[in-house]
C-alpha cells in the first residue's frame, strides 16, 4: 500500500464526485481526515479552499490526502461550474454561511455553491465557530435560510466554548446516507438478551452486538432508514445511527418488535442472541451467598421469528443461526428448516468455532429456496443483506 492509499471500507460513494469546501476556521485542520474518509468509501474528491483556509492548512497537504484537484483561486477552467454529485462544506464559518445565504461570489467556492444550488445538487454544510457566534440570533436566522434554500446542516458538539466539527466518520456516514437515500425501512435486533435470577444476578448469552451494528452501519450508509433494537452490548454505538432502542429482556424485546410491526417496515434482520430459556420465577432482592446450592427453574421463551411471522407479511425477513460442533451440510439443513418454519427470506448460518478463525468463512447465507452462499467476511455478509433488501426477495 502506498503512503497515499486508504483502506476501502465500503462502496457507498463509488462513482460519486464530491466537492469538499474548506473555509478559514481553525477546524480546517480536519480536512486531511475528511478527504481520506471520503476516499475510504470510494469517492472522487475535489477540494475548494478559501484564501483564509490556506492560512490554516497547506494546499499541498490537502492534495496529498484528497488525491484530486485542489482549487485555491480563480482559474480559467472554472471547475466550480462543473456538475458534482454532492458538496460538503466543512468547516463553514459564520462569514461563509452569510455569503452563501446572500449569494456572494467573492471566490471559487461560493461560485461552486451557487451553481450547485441552481442544479439542486445535495449540499451539506457543517458550521464551526465560537459558541457566542453560534448563539447569535442572526446565525440562527442565517441557518434557517440555508435550510429553506435546501441545504443540509450538521452541527458538531459543544466543546471548550466552541461548536466544533463532528467526527469525520459521522459526517461521511451522513453524506453517504443523503446521497443513497431510499424508502427502505429496516429493523435490526442485536446484542445479547438476559433474564434475572434475582435483583442482582442474571443469565445471559454471549453477544457483543458488533455484528448487528456492522449491518446497521452498512445499511444506513446505503440510504436505508435503520432502527436498532438492542439487548446488552459491549461495543460502542455508532453516533450517526438515528434510533437505538434498548430492550435486553427477550420478552420486552418481542413487545418492542410487535409495536414496530405496526409501522411500514420493509425488512427485519434478527441478529440478536435471544435466550431460548428464561428464569421462571426471579427472586426478589438478593439470594444469600452462603447457600450451598441454588436451583433455578428455566422455561422456554417465545420464538421471536415465529411470533412475528403473521405481523410481517410481505417484508424481507432475515434470521441468524449459530451452531457448534456440526458439519457444514448439517448447519445448512438447520438454516433451511428455520426458513421454512418461520417463513424467512434467508438465514445467516455460522458455527461458533469458526468465528475466531480468520481462515474460516464468516457464515453462509441460506435463502428460502435452499440455495446457500459462502460469506467469507463480515463485509460480504453486509453486502449480501443489503442486496436482498434492495431486490425485495
Amino acid at each position: 500500500m502506498r503512503d497515499t492509499d486508504v483502506a476501502i471500507l465500503g462502496p457507498h460513494l463509488a462513482g460519486k464526485h464530491i466537492l469538499l469546501g474548506v473555509s478559514g476556521g481553525i477546524a480546517a485542520v480536519d480536512t486531511i481526515r475528511v478527504c481520506r474518509e471520503l476516499r475510504r468509501y470510494e469517492a472522487d474528491v475535489t477540494v475548494f479552499m478559501t484564501q483564509s483556509a490556506q492560512k490554516i492548512i497547506s494546499p499541498e497537504s490537502v492534495k496529498w490526502s484528497s488525491q484530486g484537484l485542489v482549487i485555491t483561486d480563480w482559474e480559467s477552467n472554472l471547475e466550480g461550474l462543473k456538475p458534482f454529485d454532492a458538496i460538503l462544506v466543512m468547516p463553514a464559518t459564520r462569514n461563509l454561511i452569510a455569503s452563501i445565504v446572500n449569494g456572494m461570489m467573492n471566490g471559487p467556492l461560493l461560485m461552486a455553491i451557487s451553481s450547485a444550488r441552481a442544479r439542486k445538487t445535495p449540499c451539506m454544510i457543517v458550521p464551526s465557530m465560537h459558541l457566542d457566534l453560534a448563539n447569535d440570533p442572526l446565525t440562527s436566522r442565517l441557518c434557517d435560510e440555508l435550510l429553506h434554500q435546501g441545504f443540509h446542516l450538521e452541527w458538531g458538539p459543544i466543546e471548550e466554548g466552541k461548536r466544533k466539527n463532528p467526527n469525520v466518520q459521522f459526517i461521511v456516514a451522513k453524506l453517504c446516507h443523503l446521497l443513497n437515500k431510499n424508502n427502505n425501512a429496516v429493523v435490526i435486533t442485536l446484542g445479547a438478551t438476559k433474564s434475572s435470577i434475582d435483583d442482582v444476578r442474571f443469565i445471559q448469552n454471549r453477544s457483543s452486538g458488533k455484528t448487528g451494528f456492522a449491518i446497521a452501519e452498512y445499511l444506513y450508509r446505503d440510504g436505508m432508514d435503520v432502527t436498532c433494537v438492542a439487548g446488552s452490548i459491549s461495543v460502542n454505538i455508532p453516533d450517526f445511527l438515528p434510533l437505538v432502542i434498548f430492550s435486553p429482556d427477550p420478552n420486552d424485546m418481542l413487545l418492542e418488535l410487535k409495536a414496530l410491526s405496526h409501522d411500514q417496515i420493509d425488512a427485519w434482520i434478527h441478529a440478536a442472541a435471544v435466550l431460548d430459556y428464561v428464569v421462571k420465577d426471579p427472586a426478589e432482592g438478593k439470594l444469600a451467598s452462603q447457600q450451598s446450592d441454588i436451583s433455578v427453574e428455566l422455561i422456554p421463551t417465545s420464538k421471536h421469528l415465529d411470533e412475528l411471522e403473521p405481523l410481517t407479511k410481505n417484508a424481507i425477513r432475515i434470521g441468524f443461526k449459530l451452531e457448534s460442533g456440526i458439519k457444514t451440510k448439517d448447519l445448512v439443513h438447520r438454516a433451511i428448516a428455520q426458513n421454512e418454519r418461520a417463513n424467512l427470506s434467508a438465514t445467516i448460518a455460522n458455527r461458533l468455532e469458526d468465528l475466531a478463525n480468520k481462515d474460516k468463512p464468516r457464515g453462509y447465507l441460506v435463502d428460502r429456496h435452499g440455495a446457500h452462499f459462502v460469506l467469507h467476511t463480515e463485509f460480504e455478509m453486509c453486502q449480501a443483506i443489503a442486496s436482498l433488501i434492495r431486490q425485495g426477495s
